[in-house]
C-alpha cells in the first residue's frame, strides 16, 4: 500500500474524509461563499480566498484552516511524514468533492471553477 493511500485511509478514519458532500460539513456562510466563488478548496488541503471575503467569512475560513492544520500535524506525527504531505493527501480528497460552479486551486496556475459536466479536479498524483 502506498503512503498516500495509507494516509487517505487514516484521514477517513479520523473523519476528515467523510462520505458527506462538502456542503454538509460547513456553516451556511461557508457553503454560500463556496457557491459564490469567494472561497475554494486548495491542492494543499486548505480553504483559500478567490476574492476578498467579508471579515466574518475570513474568520470562519481561518478557523477551519487552523483545525485542519492541527489535524494534519497530529496525523503527520503518527505516520512519520510531513504536515504538508498530509495536507496534500487531504487535498486530494477535498478536491474530489468540489461541486459544479465551485472554485479550486491546483498546484500551478490560478483559481478555476468546475464547470457543468466536468469531472472533479483531481491531480494525477492523487491516484
Amino acid at each position: 500500500m502506498t503512503m498516500r493511500r495509507s494516509l487517505l485511509i487514516l484521514l477517513a478514519l479520523t473523519g476528515l474524509v467523510g462520505l458527506q458532500p462538502a456542503s454538509a460539513q460547513y456553516a451556511p456562510s461557508i457553503v454560500e461563499g463556496r457557491a459564490a466563488g469567494i472561497i475554494g478548496e486548495r491542492y494543499d488541503g486548505y480553504l483559500g480566498f478567490v476574492s476578498t471575503p467579508p471579515e466574518a467569512l475570513r474568520k470562519q475560513v481561518a478557523a477551519i484552516n487552523i483545525r485542519r492544520r492541527a489535524l494534519y500535524s497530529q496525523l503527520a506525527q503518527r505516520k512519520g511524514v510531513s504536515t504538508e504531505e498530509v495536507g496534500i493527501t487531504a487535498g486530494c480528497s477535498t478536491l474530489r468533492r468540489v461541486g459544479v460552479g465551485e472554485a479550486y486551486l491546483l498546484g500551478q496556475g490560478g483559481w478555476q471553477r468546475r464547470g457543468p459536466g466536468q469531472a472533479p479536479p483531481v491531480p494525477s498524483y492523487c491516484s
